[in-house]
């Protein structure tokens, strides 16, 4: 007869989980970079034995994949979400998707920036941005065009948004919350061709009250 494995929660508690290693992963990721993710450092770092990995994870690629499915249920989900989020105007519904952005609870900025760094040196990493991109793109045309835009100007304007938001990541661009905040009327005006209402940016602005502002 085989060996029987034991899976339960005490036996796991000895290995870690799942969600141990890939947190692992993520945080030696956005802070060190890609050639951090290695199973001896994280296993090191989590003061468990290397062996107990692989009760997770079949190799190296299988836990770099786990990071890529975990960044696109990250940051595309929620940007996706923010699109399809209810709004009366169209200009609620560009405040809905800038809320994403502006809230790193939803929308992990580092995320991003590390992803597409690592996709200068890996082909399938890249393939695999861009389908995210995509998506993310076609979302947004799909916004437009809920509220009545025609395919290409929903395309451009959907472009517009995305790109400028992608360059504020990708150029690591430094401003405070309040600076940000300060802009997104005249962003929205932009993006939209119609203005928010005053009760929309009220509602937009109590969503970011509390939260810290970004590091």
């Amino acid at each position: 007869m085989g060996e029987t494995v034991d899976n339960s929660d005490d036996a796991k508690g000895w290995r870690g989980s799942r969600e141990v290693w890939l947190d692992a992963a993520r945080t030696a990721f956005l802070e060190n970079g890609i050639d951090a993710v290695k199973i001896q450092p994280l296993a090191s770092g989590l003061n468990l034995s290397r062996t107990s990995f692989y009760w997770f994870f079949k190799d190296r690629a299988a836990i770099l994949e786990a990071l890529l499915d975990d960044w696109e249920a990250t940051n595309t989900a929620a940007l996706v979400a923010g699109c399809e989020a209810y709004a009366d105007t169209i200009a609620e519904a560009v405040l809905n998707l800038l809320a994403v952005f502006l809230d790193e609870s939803r929308f992990v900025p580092r995320f991003d920036l590390a992803v597409r760094g690592w996709a200068h040196g890996a082909t399938a990493v890249m393939d695999k941005v861009a389908e995210a991109d995509l998506r993310r793109l076609a979302a947004i045309r799909a916004m437009f065009a809920r509220f009545g835009y025609a395919a290409e100007e929903a395309d451009v304007r959907a472009r517009t948004i995305y790109l400028v938001q992608i360059g504020y990541i990708s150029m690591q661009t430094r401003e405070s919350r309040a600076d940000r905040l300060a802009r997104i009327p005249a962003y929205v005006k932009t993006y939209a061709g119609q203005p928010a209402t005053e009760a929309e940016l009220a509602r937009f602005r109590a969503h970011f009250a509390d939260l810290p502002d970004p590091a």
